[in-house]
């Protein structure tokens, strides 16, 4: 089967985009006649051929009378009947010609035109068109896919609803659910020991999807579950026990189809995919991709539990200049892409570790093994509260830290983090770029951190748009960041945020920031992350605008759109149900 996305080359993968093209052309839309709105008109005056509006009600009864009140006699009456009989009929025959020339054959919306329907605008055309017919005679005109996200921190289900209506599917709909926070997490990986309490654990995603596919759609409606950065530090044979007892729950309990095991349905997913699937999914809400826009498309820059991807498409001068090469250097770090009848050189790498709790417990690992540096043999400072520069003054917090393996001090150890008495946001900002391990040695230069290569992104992505996904966004824009802002705004937030209860007063008017910060000492540590891992680890300027996004057009962000989009193509992996008989 042939691929819409194509990778050549040493690093060619597996095509995945076999069953569309984005391209097509612009939806069919629909003009409806505007409705009498006189407050008097009767709920029945639809179907008197003799109602009109108030005025002309009143105009025939001014009419009649004077009529009366010359012709005396019934013979004269019964004239003035067919009269009015034959105009009434003369009236309705016209509109009925008008509506026979000007109304649409089926509701199917002609082209062109603009819909006026309840909740449309008219003069921006941005009522949805309606169709009864799939574009395609293989396909139905509806379809529904859905896509569990089974993260570090939490599962996630997106219930997506498709049209048939042009060539290529459009999103209709989306229904999100997320499991509970709890504790220690609610993810597949918080039950390591326990893969059958790992797959109920789905439970209340999958009643969403009950309640979000209609019963006759539900047999036809596949599944697929695509773990990422917390299952894979689980280890090959417990991660693949819950995947097994995963599958087996979805297959036995629920009427959806679940996509195959040759298809990948349920799986630890390559973290390179989870960059990939994040850009198709932003470009593609975007427009930049799979349609007429032929403008440069937008980075994605997703930050996630326990892992975290880049991706961009960069660009290089026509000949060598300033030493940057005339294209993408070969190796892991190139994707390419064929879609929408353009072809892309991707850059892309997942950095595993370096989601942002993974951070926390760096950062916080680092603070020991410096002390332990210190104090070598001598442990007491471990019964002490340890200063931490990137908790508030004032702050103070227990936690449970993992230790590198092998080190000195064990496999993890509890201890009393307390935050310095002033704020201390550049120490903390030091010790967040000494986890990045920016010497590392760096094979293909030049290199983001831990040697790994990366296009240099101010001369390669100068000004095209920078979307931050996931926790970018949730610990920026719960303490009131608008959509865009610099890198230098994120380290005045971050200072903010550092400087304790004393400088929180800007943070008044944003609802429930106030609490947030009290109840999270990690704040400090978070923003500095975000600082650092843009700056020092990925080498954007301090002055460059990034935009921070949850949404497109309605739409979740994240990879699990342009992972869901090829099951909507025979040969996908999954075959229809049998619906049971009840």
């Amino acid at each position: 089967m042939s691929s819409g996305i194509e990778v050549s080359g040493s690093q060619r993968r597996p095509g995945i985009w076999s069953y569309f093209s984005f391209s097509g052309p612009r939806r069919r839309v629909s003009v409806s006649l505007p409705r009498n709105s006189d407050p008097n008109r009767g709920v029945d005056d639809d179907d008197d051929p003799h109602a009109k509006a108030a005025r002309h009600s009143r105009n025939r009864s001014s009419y009649s009378d004077a009529f009366m009140n010359e012709h005396k006699g019934g013979a004269v009456m019964n004239q003035g009947q067919r009269l009015r009989y034959l105009k009434t009929g003369g009236v309705i025959a016209f509109i009925l010609l008008v509506l026979y020339f000007i109304a649409p054959s089926d509701r199917i919306p002609r082209p062109g035109a603009v819909s006026t329907a309840p909740g449309g605008n008219a003069a921006t055309g941005e009522a949805k068109a309606e169709c009864t017919k799939s574009y395609h005679k293989d396909k139905p005109l509806y379809q529904y896919a859905l896509m569990i996200d089974a993260g570090s921190t939490g599962s996630r289900i997106h219930v997506y609803k498709f049209n048939n209506c042009g060539p290529s599917p459009e999103l209709e709909k989306e229904d999100f659910k997320m499991t509970p926070k709890k504790e220690g997490g609610s993810g597949l990986s918080a039950y390591a020991d326990d893969a059958e309490a790992a797959a109920r654990s789905l439970d209340v995603l999958m009643e969403v999807a009950l309640k979000s596919v209609p019963k006759e759609y539900q047999s036809c409606t596949p599944v697929a579950v695509k773990a990422t950065a917390g299952l894979r530090k689980l280890g090959e044979q417990k991660s693949n026990d819950i995947l097994a007892a995963v599958r087996r729950h979805l297959e036995n309990d629920f009427p959806f189809p679940v996509v195959s095991e040759e298809k990948k349905g349920v799986e630890v997913m390559p973290g390179e995919m989870e960059g990939v699937y994040a850009w198709i999914t932003v470009n593609y809400l975007l427009g930049k991709i799979g349609g007429p826009d032929k403008n440069p498309t937008a980075a994605v820059l997703d930050l996630g539990g326990g892992s975290t991807q880049i991706i961009f498409e960069p660009t290089f001068p026509d000949t060598p200049r300033g030493g940057l090469p005339t294209k993408l250097a070969e190796g892991d770090h190139k994707y390419e892409l064929s879609f929408g009848n353009r072809n892309f050189d991707l850059y892309q790498h997942s950095y595993l570790g370096y989601g942002l709790m993974e951070a926390r417990n760096n950062l916080h690992s680092t603070i020991l093994a410096n002390l332990h540096d210190t104090h070598k043999d001598n442990r007491e400072y471990l019964k002490q509260p340890i200063v931490n520069p990137c908790i508030p003054p004032g702050m103070s917090r227990e936690i449970e830290v993992h230790m590198p393996k092998g080190h000195a001090l064990g496999d993890s150890l509890t201890v009393n983090m307390t935050g310095p008495s002033t704020s201390a946001p550049t120490q903390c900002r030091g010790l967040a770029e000494k986890t990045l391990h920016k010497d590392d040695e760096c094979a293909i230069a030049p290199c983001a951190f831990r040697g790994v290569h990366q296009p240099p992104f101010a001369q390669t992505f100068a000004t095209e748009a920078v979307y931050l996904l996931s926790y970018f966004y949730d610990r920026t824009q719960e303490l009131g960041m608008p959509e865009s802002f610099t890198l230098r705004e994120l380290q005045d937030l971050a200072d903010k945020v550092c400087s304790g209860e004393k400088g929180w007063d800007v943070f008044s008017a944003v609802p429930q920031a106030l609490d947030e910060l009290k109840g999270r000492p990690e704040w400090c540590l978070d923003l500095n992350f975000q600082f650092e891992l843009l700056r020092s680890g990925y080498g954007m300027p301090i002055d460059r605008e990034v935009k921070i996004a949850k949404k497109i057009k309605g739409n979740e962000l994240g990879w699990c759109l342009g992972a869901s989009l090829p099951l909507l193509e025979a040969n996908s992996g999954w075959q229809c149900k049998i619906k049971q008989v009840q």
